[in-house]
């Protein structure tokens, strides 16, 4: 296997943490903290900080808020969708937070490679058949979809909570994937 820790973790500069706003810093830091490492997408964002502050406080607003969508199934949405976007940032890392989540360390290489036969209930699975209509642009989601929906008790609550999440993590992957954003190694082995 060929050894990758030197590698960039974005064809765009990483700013030095010192001469970050206070606030972007104090962020960083206290995931560092939490987390043990500075996952790379707060580094690679934070080139661009008003850019970083909306990013985060969009991503937060979605993915942290109390509702029927549990945090596990939050995820479930960027690993799928992430994976139909072809986005191994987003895959590694979010597929590390879902295992943990869900307390299932092979939930996220189910989900990222066939939802359809991983081991997730029919309501889950038609909550991620909805979102890839979505991270595929939207375009063919009819009425039939959100009474699919609705018959397994998703609320439109729900349902737009699914669609802004799909829709905001194929921004997530593409800047990822255009970035040339690299997973950090810690995440490959969390939740196994």
């Amino acid at each position: 296997m060929a050894d990758t820790t030197d590698l960039p973790i974005s064809r765009f500069p990483i700013p030095d943490l010192t001469a970050l706003p206070d606030d972007i810093r104090e962020r960083i830091l206290a995931v560092q903290a939490k987390s043990g490492f500075i996952p790379n997408v707060f580094l690679v964002l934070a080139n661009r900080p008003d850019e970083f502050r909306a990013f985060f406080a969009y991503h937060d607003a979605l993915m942290e808020k109390p509702g029927n969508l549990s945090k596990a199934e939050r995820e479930m949405i960027v690993v799928a969708t992430s994976a139909t976007n072809h986005c191994q940032y987003c895959v590694v890392a979010h597929g590390a937070i879902l295992r943990i989540r869900a307390k299932h360390p092979l939930l996220a290489d189910q989900v990222s490679t066939n939802h359809r036969k991983a081991d997730i209930t029919p309501r889950q699975r038609a909550m991620l058949d909805f979102a890839l209509k979505v991270a595929a642009g939207g375009d063919t989601v009819e009425a039939p979809d959100f009474a699919t929906l609705t018959a397994h008790g998703f609320t439109e609550d729900d349902i737009w909570d699914i669609t802004a999440i799909a829709a905001f993590f194929a921004l997530s992957n593409r800047m990822a994937n255009v970035t040339g954003m690299r997973p950090n190694a810690e995440f490959y082995a969390m939740g196994r």
